[in-house]
């Protein structure tokens, strides 16, 4: 067998790795694997860093075979193995609470480029932010500083709200400044994000969340959007945030579509003056119109029909809320049936009529169909550390039939004593005693409390 013969088979090798300024499919294709593929330290197969390793290896003794010795150590000394960590094993990543500047799918080898805002950036309506960022709550998307989801953002906080303005790079909560105008929290509405940066620590102790509405008149809370671990939340958020609370600064995206700046005769408080349509509103309605109408009702005294939120997913609070805000205008029949129409519209977003006071009737509890009385929940629902809208519900119909006394305030959805004081005069006044009177709804207390 001659000296070529014997060197054929080293001539082929599949795993080293591929150059990063290559543009070609087959390199593409393998860097963008390696990003997915998970480290060692992480539970990542160690075969394939020792396959890199060898195809160097036999790299380099072919080139010394065939005369190119000088040549072939150069190539063994361009490929480098991953820097040991501490404790023996090898990662090729910083772990770190964010990740530095990158293309989508960490594909950029000049990723500081990317920290300037682009000219030609698509222009993303409010709308189209909080879509975004629900679709990454929906799908529940891993905390990660290192790696990349299907729609080739890093997934950390600032890929995510990268993704929700649709910038096309992995930015930092350094950079995303750079595509942004500094607002005011008088400001803030939906797709406006609130940025904190640690100059002691600018990886591991920085953060931005997007922000989704007020769920509160007195602007004290707000529906967050956030990349944390373990997934993507959706929550309602202390002003600006849990803890570092005054540092945190509020931005507006610099690529807003045209109309996407909020301005209204209401002071700018609704990203919209045009109705949507009928159509935007109800069961079974997920989308960016349902949070602005929460977030208008809440402004407008409605905060009390929600126990968390406003979100994009129509719910009971949203319907309850809109039909106290229809009465308190006098409204009746099918004129205050719980669904936003024009009028309805008109009068949230440009400041119109009257405020959802202590005054206002309260809209009556929903029912199950044909029987006029809405269905008993469950005994789960209420007694300590029980927090949902039935609690809230039971509450507001003690007070319809007169038996709120123990209230200093709420009701809300939370249970406490003065929800059991007042249950359980209402059980008394049944003439019930004993087990029958524990202050506890049961179905018969709930059937005559609603009937």
């Amino acid at each position: 067998m001659t000296r070529t013969e014997q060197l054929t088979p080293l001539v082929e090798f599949d795993e080293v790795e591929p150059d990063e300024d290559c543009i070609c499919g087959g390199c593409c294709a393998r860097r963008r694997a390696r990003l997915h593929a998970a480290p060692v330290h992480e539970g990542g197969h160690a075969a394939a860093r020792s396959v890199r390793r060898r195809a160097a290896v036999l790299m380099a003794a072919v080139g010394t075979a065939l005369g190119g010795g000088a040549a072939g150590a150069a190539t063994a000394v361009a490929a480098p193995a991953p820097t040991p960590t501490p404790g023996g094993s090898a990662s090729p990543r910083t772990e770190t609470p964010q990740g530095e500047v990158s293309g989508l799918y960490g594909e950029s080898p000049s990723a500081r480029s990317f920290a300037a805002p682009r000219a030609a950036a698509a222009p993303v309506t409010r709308a189209q932010i909080i879509e975004r960022a629900q679709r990454w709550v929906d799908q529940k998307v891993p905390y990660s500083m290192s790696r990349y989801w299907s729609d080739g953002y890093r997934q950390d906080c600032s890929g995510f709200v990268s993704m929700a303005w649709g910038l096309g790079t992995s930015q930092t909560t350094w950079t995303l400044p750079n595509f942004a105008d500094r607002i005011t929290k008088a400001d803030l509405q939906p797709g406006d994000i609130l940025v904190y940066n640690n100059p002691a620590s600018p990886q591991s102790g920085s953060h931005v969340t997007i922000f989704g509405g007020w769920t509160d008149s007195t602007r004290t809370r707000y529906l967050a959007y956030e990349q944390t671990s373990p997934t993507t939340l959706k929550r309602s958020t202390p002003y600006a945030y849990w803890n570092n609370s005054a540092s945190y600064v509020p931005y507006r995206y610099k690529g807003l579509a045209a109309g996407g700046s909020g301005g209204s005769s209401s002071g700018g408080n609704s990203s919209s003056t045009a109705f949507p349509g009928a159509g935007s509103f109800g069961p079974g309605a997920n989308n960016a119109y349902v949070t602005e109408l929460g977030r208008l009702l809440v402004q407008r005294g409605g905060g009390r029909f929600y126990s968390e939120g406003p979100g994009p997913r129509w719910g009971e609070a949203d319907r309850r809320a809109t039909e106290a805000f229809q009465l308190a205008q006098g409204w009746r029949g099918s004129e205050a049936d719980g669904i936003p129409g024009k009028a309805t519209w008109d009068y949230l977003v440009n400041g119109k009529g009257r405020d959802i006071g202590g005054g206002t009737p309260l809209p009556p509890p929903p029912v199950t169909p044909g029987t006029g009385v809405p269905a008993f929940p469950g005994t789960d629902k209420f007694g300590p550390g029980a927090n949902n809208d039935w609690v809230r519900l039971l509450g507001e119909q003690l007070v319809r039939k007169g038996y709120g006394r123990s209230y200093t305030e709420g009701p809300g959805p939370r249970w406490t004593d003065a929800d059991r004081r007042n249950v359980q005069a209402f059980q008394e006044a049944q003439g019930w005693r004993g087990a029958e009177a524990d202050g506890y709804p049961g179905p018969d207390t709930w059937k005559r409390l609603f009937s």
